[in-house]
């Protein structure tokens, strides 16, 4: 629009003519917005808000008397106030660059002045102090011209052919070598440490590999050893239970046998001698009847006793005939002539116990020795002994079975 103006961001628009500005200024202050201004009575002008930089380049000289050459850059700007704008405006409005040219000869001269109250071995370390006070003495000053310093860096600082700087770090350039060269070494000692370990854990790795395949070659022949004698392996335990088997089934036909001897032989031997066993028993027992009864009871029992015991006799002799040597000449006649012998053998037995009995009857019971009736017993068990006894002792009774007819 005609008439209508605005400044930029970075500018302050100053109105002149008609009404003054702020504080009795002659002119009056626009940021950040526009205005409207009457083309023939107002008069508008621009100033800068941006940043500025002022560069020193200076020789000063120290407290030791050691000549300097500094160079230092200044960061700048007017300042944002309207007071700042308004001293600013009155001063540089009609040439702008002149801000740079006097901010440089002030902290020119300021620079000079703190410089000359150091030491050279201040000024190079402590560079920050320095730009510190520089700023400090020319803040007064630079607010008075309505500029504001942003920063002070101190660029470089050289006392060009003296070589006192070069010489005052000369201990430092030793130390510093001394300890790269220290670092140096000790650089290349781990490096080497390191090659000899790596060498180390090669050295180790290619034998742990040599182990791993002498391991892996000795599996493998273990598994084909056993591939190879998996079959005679498999034939000799098919042999070995074959022949377990065949065992098995010889001890069970052993023990078969040995249940069927104990049923065949041993069993009927043992069930015989119980049977003889017992008969034996009750004829010991039955003796003992008769011997009680022919002591306690007259002659007749024991005669009745004896007549009842002769068919037993008779029996007992022939039955001893089955085990002896007997060779019968004459057939049916001869078993009769034997048979009658028995006959006649028991009836003279009777007949030599009574007889006995008769003639010893008294006696025995005054001389202590043995009674008619067991004489007579005595004498009538020994008739009644087997053939198989009469062989063991040697004696055979007269007329025994074992004679030939």
């Amino acid at each position: 629009m005609f008439g209508y103006r605005v400044p930029a961001p970075d500018e302050a628009m100053l109105i002149s003519g008609g009404r003054r500005g702020l504080g009795g200024a002659p002119f009056r202050v626009v940021t950040g917005h526009g205005k409207f201004v009457l083309p023939v009575f107002r008069k508008t002008r621009f100033l800068t808000l941006s940043m500025c930089e002022a560069e020193v380049t200076e020789t000063c000289v120290t407290r030791q008397g050691i000549a300097l050459h500094v160079r230092a850059v200044i960061a700048f700007k007017v300042g944002n106030d309207h007071e700042s704008i308004i001293n600013a405006g009155q001063r540089f409005l009609s040439d702008q660059d002149q801000m740079s040219v006097l901010t440089g000869r002030i902290f020119a001269g300021h620079l000079r002045a703190i410089i000359g109250s150091m030491t050279v071995e201040e000024i190079v370390t402590e560079r920050q102090k320095l730009a510190a006070e520089v700023l400090d003495t020319s803040k007064v000053e630079m607010a008075k011209i309505g500029l504001i310093v942003d920063s002070l860096q101190i660029q470089s600082i050289d006392d060009g052919d003296v070589g006192y700087i070069e010489a005052m770090s000369a201990p430092h350039k030793a130390a510093i070598q001394r300890q790269a060269q220290i670092a140096q070494a000790q650089a290349t000692q781990a490096s080497v440490e390191a090659e000899q370990v790596a060498a180390r854990n090669q050295a180790e790795y290619a034998r742990q590999t040599a182990v791993v395949k002498a391991e892996y070659s000795a599996e493998v022949d273990r598994a084909q050893a056993q591939a190879a004698q998996a079959g005679p392996l498999a034939q000799a335990h098919a042999q070995q239970e074959v022949l377990a088997a065949q065992t098995e089934l010889a001890q069970r036909a052993a023990q078969l046998r040995q249940q069927q001897l104990v049923a065949e032989i041993v069993k009927p031997a043992e069930a015989e001698a119980e049977r003889i066993k017992v008969l034996a028993i009750a004829e010991a027992e039955r003796m003992k009847i008769q011997a009680e009864a022919a002591a306690s009871h007259d002659r007749v029992a024991l005669d009745r006793m004896l007549i009842d015991q002769l068919p037993l006799i008779v029996k007992e002799a022939a039955g001893g005939l089955a085990g002896a040597n007997v060779n019968v000449l004459n057939g049916a006649d001869g078993l009769g002539e034997i048979a009658a012998g028995l006959v006649a053998q028991g009836l003279t037995i009777l007949d030599s116990v009574r007889q006995n009995l008769n003639g010893q009857n008294a006696g025995d019971h005054k001389s202590g020795g043995r009674s008619e009736k067991t004489e007579g017993l005595l004498e009538l068990q020994s008739y009644r002994r087997t053939p198989e006894q009469q062989d063991r002792d040697g004696n055979e009774p007269e007329g025994g079975p074992s004679s030939t007819t």
